[in-house]
């Protein structure tokens, strides 16, 4: 089988579970990591063989795609603001919205023009958020924590392989185990905002292989995280400070009723399919 051949079967078995473009996008990721050529190099070499190693990768992705195993699981990597990073089921995988909250981070403190700012990213699981922050602002002082060990082996091993210092520590923002942490002078968070009623909708590539701990909230309030941030920055965040959030679109003005309610001036952004999604707020005053 060519490597056109490959690519065509590989789509048409995959548009079982997806859409057309996103059966087409998958395989393309898929045969681009599998051979490493473009998408372009493989047109020009179309009538090039996959080799027997390959062939039998290939029908190993297939059968763990088929089988509802994300597609940035299956090939250990997910692209998120210029990186490529590793993921695994320890860790939740980067969304567009994340990067879009990294980049309205990244854009403020560029423009301020900050001296060995101090930013600290709760919940960092793949070290996402943290490794574009600290990559892009210079002098930038980045502190990550999980509750997860397990994810906090995954962010080291990205921060290493990205070549970035973080500080990473296991906390959990829930308990009060954070309050021995210092002062920053951003906060950025994509903390779990799911509810459980909500399982029932949510597509079998998340329910079944990403990290419920990244995803669900504990108590049914969807603003259960984003409340105990709004406590933890009133002890932890610098004056002037801003802390940055990701939202769940259902109660994003609830979330921002929320901060507003407790003495901080926010602002809420859209994503780019028009969905309110991120929250900047500002410490208050005293």
């Amino acid at each position: 089988m060519n490597l056109l051949e490959a690519e065509a079967a590989l789509k048409q078995r995959l548009t079982a579970l997806y859409d057309e473009a996103e059966a087409a996008s998958i395989a393309d990721w898929v045969m681009e990591s599998l051979t490493g050529k473009s998408k372009v190099q493989r047109r020009l070499d179309g009538a090039g063989t996959l080799a027997q190693e390959e062939a039998a990768v290939l029908e190993n992705y297939t059968a763990e795609l088929l089988a509802h195993r994300p597609v940035q699981y299956v090939l250990g990597e997910s692209y998120f603001y210029g990186m490529k990073l590793f993921v695994d089921e320890r860790v939740l995988i980067p969304r567009p919205e994340t990067e879009e909250l990294a980049d309205w981070a990244v854009g403020d403190l560029k423009a301020s023009v900050p001296s060995a700012v101090r930013v600290l990213d709760i919940g960092t699981g793949s070290g996402c958020l943290a490794l574009a922050v600290a990559k892009a602002v210079r002098g930038a002082r980045v502190t990550a924590v999980d509750i997860s060990v397990d994810a906090l082996d995954v962010a080291r091993y990205n921060a290493a392989r990205e070549q970035v210092p973080l500080e990473l520590l296991q906390a959990d923002i829930l308990s009060g185990q954070a309050g021995t942490l210092p002062v920053f002078d951003v906060i950025i968070s994509n903390p779990p905002y799911i509810t459980r009623p909500e399982q029932q909708s949510i597509l079998p590539h998340v329910l079944d292989y990403e990290p419920h701990s990244a995803l669900f909230v504990t108590d049914g309030d969807p603003l259960q995280f984003y409340k105990a941030i709004e406590q933890f920055a009133r002890e932890h965040l610098a004056p002037g400070g801003t802390v940055y959030l990701e939202l769940h679109r259902d109660f994003a003005q609830e979330t921002l009723r929320y901060y507003e309610g407790c003495g901080w001036t926010a602002i809420l952004r859209k994503d780019m399919q028009g969905a309110d999604r991120m929250l900047r707020c500002r410490r208050p005053s005293g």
